[in-house]
């Protein structure tokens, strides 16, 4: 820590306001830079990464345009900022966490790192599985009506690009939805037994959100809604030990007082 920042805290070892602001401001200035570098990073490789995803879909006999001089050029610029919020992420968690950690108790913050932790790797496991079992299925399923009429699939590349983007976006968050219920019970904010209340609703609640983010037709829809009801159901069985084991610790600190 440098010396123009030990002075401006207090000497109880709080900070003050305007400290707290430059400290923002400069973890923002390097968040927007590592944005900006990945970015560009994402830019030079996006030929290469359409060219991954347009192959994903030749083995269905899809066929791509663009209808516009300027499409496939946005759709590099597309590729390339969500590419950079992915690869951005670990920085962005770090700054955010860094903030905020003073405020934290050293319980909370060990939460909160093992929960920033796994959600990366559900991330990941998200666009994993749609790449291996939603995406080609849903590919399989769509094309699969050409053949009672005499139209060829000449897709867009846009809506193409778009398709995929929001379909790995979809599957990597619903795949957080296990770490973020336990990290909430861990802290106190949700119960398992909420949770097991509101099934019904959610039920509900996650078949139409299925209808919304995906093409219409059913399949599509069943291939998300299911993975989300079994990360729903493994959350609540997953908040009951953490719920379980928080109790019993509350009572053993109890019983020592």
């Amino acid at each position: 820590m440098s010396n123009k920042t030990k002075k401006e805290k207090s000497p109880d070892g709080s900070m003050s306001i305007s400290g707290h602001l430059k400290e923002l401001r400069n973890r923002v200035l390097i968040c927007v830079i590592v944005l900006l570098v990945g970015f560009c990073a994402c830019l030079g490789i996006a030929p290469k990464l359409v060219t991954i995803f347009t192959d994903m879909g030749k083995p269905f006999d899809y066929e791509f345009v663009y209808l516009a001089p300027q499409e496939l050029l946005m759709e590099y610029f597309s590729i390339a900022f969500v590419g950079s919020l992915i690869i951005s992420f670990p920085v962005l968690a770090y700054h955010i966490y860094a903030f905020c950690s003073p405020g934290l108790t050293q319980k909370e913050r060990n939460y909160i790192k093992i929960g920033l932790f796994s959600g990366t790797v559900f991330f990941v496991l998200g666009i994993v599985f749609a790449r291996l079992v939603s995406v080609p299925f849903m590919l399989r399923f769509l094309i699969s009506f050409t053949g009672e009429v005499s139209v060829s699939a000449s897709i867009s590349i846009q809506q193409y690009i778009s398709f995929l983007l929001t379909v790995f976006l979809i599957f990597g968050i619903v795949f957080e939805m296990p770490v973020v219920t336990v990290v909430l019970t861990a802290l106190g904010i949700l119960r398992a037994e909420w949770l097991a209340k509101g099934r019904k609703i959610m039920i509900v609640a996650i078949f139409f959100l299925a209808a919304v983010i995906t093409p219409p037709d059913v399949i599509s829809q069943i291939l998300i809604a299911v993975p989300m009801l079994l990360l729903y159901e493994i959350s609540i069985i997953l908040c009951r030990i953490v719920g379980k084991k928080r109790k019993q610790a509350a009572e053993a600190a109890e019983e020592e007082e």
